[in-house]
């Protein structure tokens, strides 16, 4: 099954699962410090909500589409590629708190678009959601603001 993905920047990360408990009426898959996802399953929707005081809350992180196998992920980045969109693979990376193969594609408003999916779950140092530094070509936003982004800007 797959799911759409919609990562959101909170200022509250308990004020927001509070929230969002209520809104799905379903309780958080994950929670970290900084970080909880849910699985929702009636609308088919995995919901992120990344603690960062730095970004405007309720702004958006990111979006994705989870997917159940490397497989579809590989496929996605082949047919992306294939209509001339510009990708950026991420074999086994650690985001999130889970392990991850991904794909990124930016939008035509240069939002940042993942297709993922879920290998393992893995333990984070708390406050950084991914193993890759903010230099690296692999982070969440694509394109030229990579560069720009924070390591808890992922997921």
């Amino acid at each position: 099954m797959s799911r759409v993905q919609l990562a959101l920047n909170v200022a509250n990360l308990d004020e927001a699962i509070d929230f969002y408990s209520k809104l799905f009426d379903a309780e958080p898959a994950k929670v970290r410090p900084g970080y909880a996802n849910f699985a929702v399953a009636d609308p088919p929707l995995k919901l992120v909500l990344i603690e960062d005081a730095a970004r405007a809350p309720g702004s958006l992180n990111h979006l994705g589409v989870e997917v159940e196998t490397t497989d579809e992920v590989e496929a996605a980045r082949d047919r992306l590629a294939g209509t001339g969109l510009s990708t950026t693979a991420e074999a086994e990376v650690a985001c999130c708190y889970a392990v991850q193969d991904k794909v990124w594609v930016d939008g035509p408003g240069g939002e940042p678009w993942e297709i993922y999916t879920v290998l393992a779950d893995v333990e984070m140092v708390p406050g950084s959601l991914r193993t890759v530094g903010p230099d690296s070509t692999a982070c969440c936003a694509t394109g030229a603001d990579r560069a720009a982004e924070s390591t808890t800007a992922c997921c």
